[in-house]
């Protein structure tokens, strides 16, 4: 679990570059405070900040490996995890051991190796094999190509930035701001990438908000040859459609649920270091806390809330705790911790995300890091097993199916002439729309007209549907709820979920490593039907009932809540009001927002005309991220880590 960072330039000029790229690092320090170190030859420039985890001793990077005839054949960066590397280097010790000299194809005991060596006898193919979250470069100095890739939920970030002068990539886009002069490439925002931004609260992959510089998409890999263009191969395509369960019987299917998530639990508690658990008031957490505790009986648990009644599970999870015999750790977070931490974390965030539960996992996330240096979490449960609660919204527009597309519109325009928060306008307006028009994600902040009051270039055509047209087209037959989930997995998992899982805990030091996401729990997800996954009742069928005997009764069917914040109330009274007045009168951003509209939605909200909360912290965390890294105005303190190597 590091940060990486590399540089493949043009030309031979890599000495001009070498003291930019070690200056760069310090940048993203936080994702790996126990090691630093460069390496480079005539084009290839890598940066490494280490956190150790497994081989604490040896797996130094940059790594170097290579067959016996050319051992320092390969120079490579590795940010994550690979969890079944110890099988991986069994596998490749029987097959390719015989042509090492004394049989050793293996310097260290630690699960880089695993991968550059699976890289050269097996290709690119290489990472279907892995098993873990991943981000890494390899540089081949016989063929001078260089080969990056990423996991196939994205739980790994990999920035990336081409230009005359090379291409660059890094764990942190920080960094590569920092390497944008010798690659001759400009700071210019993307106005597109902000639309997107304001509608889906996170910045979609693969873009960011700055226009030169990308994001390696979740499940792809790319080959870069000395200045060219980044050549990019989608590798890892998921398939939701019903399969026929070979076993025969659902309790067949379960069994194989909770073996497959048993097994992912085991594999991702391999560390040389101690192994924690967030644990919310959630039957996904809590289910991953339980099968740990089959691993490590002394397992510490850690969770967060608020003061404020309907904003905590603290109670639900420390009774999680006591019934599976972890030992429980809480952290409440008051107003003032939350808003004095607001600069910092979004320095931390890189582009801005408009969810305010990465504001009390940051906080869970460093008290955890006092205690561990690596915990578990539920994360990617909801997308593979139908557990969000608008999955639900196919069994109540049904009967629109039967409609013909006339009819439907109708209906559609009958809902728009409702009063707004009148019964039934929602469902006439959503039941007239086809899927592919009404979902794109757990996140819909504004509508046109919102939009068009607050974005001084909004443009109509820049729609949610830029980012979910080519993911949907991939889903066309499957049934409704399995195409939701498809969009969820590229879309609100890689964009929100996955990018404050990894940036809070980062930030703090701390790996995060998330068990659902793992190829063998995806493998018995995929076929799940239907009404395995969503009834009339409940959400996460299946799930629940493969966990039946593993989650403790109060929290198997318990209604899904996680980390909420109050923001609604706090952005009315004293804790955040004013703080969100000052934001809007101080921000440079009158040439991108309508900064009177945005004041008005503020007094609006603090009157109750309407709940603008949502809406309001979108706007409020972009003018954060701006005053920060566009106008230089918002200096956030940010520590040294001063973490010890292990826990």
């Amino acid at each position: 679990m590091c940060g990486l960072l590399g540089f493949l330039t043009a030309d031979t000029a890599t000495t001009e570059v070498v003291d930019q790229v070690y200056d760069a690092l310090h940048c993203q320090r936080h994702r790996g405070p126990d090691e630093k170190g460069t390496w480079h030859d005539d084009h290839m420039i890598f940066g490494f900040n280490r956190l150790s985890i497994i081989d604490i001793e040896h797996s130094h990077q940059p790594l170097r490996w290579g067959p016996a005839d050319n051992p320092q054949r390969y120079a490579m960066t590795f940010n994550g995890e690979i969890y079944n590397y110890l099988e991986l280097r069994e596998q490749l010790a029987a097959e390719h051991g015989a042509e090492f000299p004394d049989a050793k194809i293996f310097a260290t005991d630690g699960d880089g190796e695993a991968i550059v060596a699976a890289f050269h006898f097996w290709g690119p193919e290489a990472v279907r094999k892995l098993r873990g979250m991943f981000a890494f470069a390899i540089w081949d100095t016989e063929t001078s190509e260089l080969f990056l890739a990423r996991d196939p939920f994205g739980i790994k970030p990999l920035f990336i930035a081409t230009g005359p002068g090379g291409t660059a990539f890094a764990s942190e886009k920080k960094s590569l701001l920092e390497l944008l002069s010798p690659l001759e490439l400009s700071d210019e925002l993307d106005p597109r990438a902000l639309e997107h931004y304001t509608v889906l609260q996170y910045v979609p992959e693969p873009e960011s908000l700055h226009k030169n510089i990308r994001r390696l998409e979740s499940g792809n890999y790319a080959t870069v040859k000395v200045g060219q263009e980044p050549v990019v191969t989608r590798y890892f395509r998921p398939d939701f459609r019903v399969r026929p369960f070979v076993a025969g019987s659902e309790k067949a299917r379960y069994a194989e649920i909770a073996a497959a998530l048993e097994d992912s639990v085991a594999k991702h508690m391999r560390a040389d270091v101690t192994v924690g658990s967030f644990l919310s008031g959630g039957i996904d957490s809590t289910a991953i806390a339980a099968l740990a505790m089959r691993h490590n009986p002394k397992l510490i648990t850690f969770t967060t809330g608020f003061e404020r009644e309907g904003y905590s599970e603290v109670d639900v999870a420390a009774e999680s705790a006591e019934l599976i015999g972890a030992r429980h750790i809480v952290k409440v977070v008051s107003p003032a911790e939350f808003a004095a931490a607001i600069p910092e974390i979004v320095w931390y965030l890189d582009d801005p995300v408009a969810d305010p539960a990465l504001v009390p996992l940051y906080f869970v996330a460093k008290e955890a890091r006092k205690h561990v240096k690596v915990v578990l979490s539920g994360e990617g449960a909801d997308e593979l097993f139908g557990g969000y609660t608008i999955y639900r919204e196919p069994l109540s527009l049904k009967p629109f199916e039967y409609l013909p597309a006339g009819a439907r519109k109708l209906l559609g325009k009958l809902g728009d002439k409702i009063p707004d928060g009148k019964r039934g306008k929602s469902l006439l307006q959503r039941g007239s729309l086809r899927l592919e028009d009404r979902y794109y994600g757990n996140a819909r902040s504004f509508n046109d007209a919102q939009l068009r009051a607050v974005l001084r270039d909004f443009r109509p055509e820049w729609t949610h549907q830029d980012v979910t047209a080519p993911i949907y087209a991939q889903s066309a037959g499957w049934d409704p709820v399995a195409r939701m989930q498809h969009l969820d997995l590229f879309t609100w998992l890689r964009g929100d979920i996955l990018v404050k899982a990894d940036k809070m805990t980062m930030a703090n030091s701390l790996e995060l490593r998330v068990p659902f996401l793992d190829n063998e729990v995806m493998r018995v997800a995929e076929g799940i039907p239907f009404d395995q996954k969503i009834t009339k009742e409940t959400s996460k069928y299946a799930l629940r009932q493969a966990l039946d005997g593993i989650v403790p009764d109060h929290v198997l069917n318990r209604a899904k809540l996680g980390f909420p914040v109050p923001l609604r109330h706090w952005l009315r009274g004293t804790e955040l009001y004013d703080w969100a007045e000052t934001q809007i009168a101080e921000s440079q951003t009158d040439h991108l927002l309508h900064k009177p509209a945005i004041l008005q939605m503020l007094r609006d909200h603090k009157a109750g005309v309407s709940d603008h909360s949502r809406r309001l912290w979108t706007v409020l965390v972009f003018m954060v991220w701006h005053g920060i890294f566009v106008e230089d105005r918002i200096k956030p303190e940010i520590q040294e880590p001063t973490y010890p190597v292990s826990l």
